[in-house]
């Protein structure tokens, strides 16, 4: 498994929007094996491919250790609830912000044999699903924060 490039705020890849995966081939293992060390190297809760400069509708979320949901072609099927939380990214170090996010959500997805499933997460969970979710349509957490944090406001947190 490799340490791939996390890319930061700024970089365009970040904007667009990812293709749907067509088939599950090696490459696209091989993408979340590697997604899952970065994501371990760098102690954040999830990464989405266009992070990792890849645009493909492929993100992996791991709010409790050794409990790594890999997610390719997810949507978001079902939300309910409301939750305002402290947010950041990997792509985006020393900034975090307020975000408004449902407080329930059921995702679609495959998995990395191709199976359908859904997963349904509340809290964290439900934050991080949406968050990552958002990457692959170009959106970073700040376009949806109702307010950011200072330096200051980041501490007290």
């Amino acid at each position: 498994m490799a340490i791939l490039n996390i890319l930061k705020d700024g970089d365009e890849t970040l904007r667009r929007h990812c293709r749907p995966v067509e088939k599950i081939t090696p490459r696209i293992t091989r993408l979340l094996d590697d997604m899952k060390a970065t994501l371990h190297k760098a102690n954040g809760v999830g990464l989405a491919a266009p992070q990792v400069g890849v645009l493909r509708r492929v993100c992996i979320v791991e709010c409790e250790p050794g409990e790594l949901i890999d997610l390719i072609n997810p949507e978001i099927i079902e939300m309910s609830g409301e939750q305002e939380e402290v947010e950041g990214c990997l792509s985006v170090p020393g900034r975090w912000g307020i975000t408004k996010r449902p407080a329930k959500v059921t995702v679609r997805a495959l998995d990395r044999k191709g199976n359908s499933f859904t997963v349904n997460g509340e809290g964290l969970l439900a934050r991080a699903l949406c968050h990552e979710i958002d990457h692959l349509d170009g959106v970073i957490f700040y376009d949806k924060c109702v307010s950011m944090l200072s330096p200051d406001e980041i501490e007290e947190n």
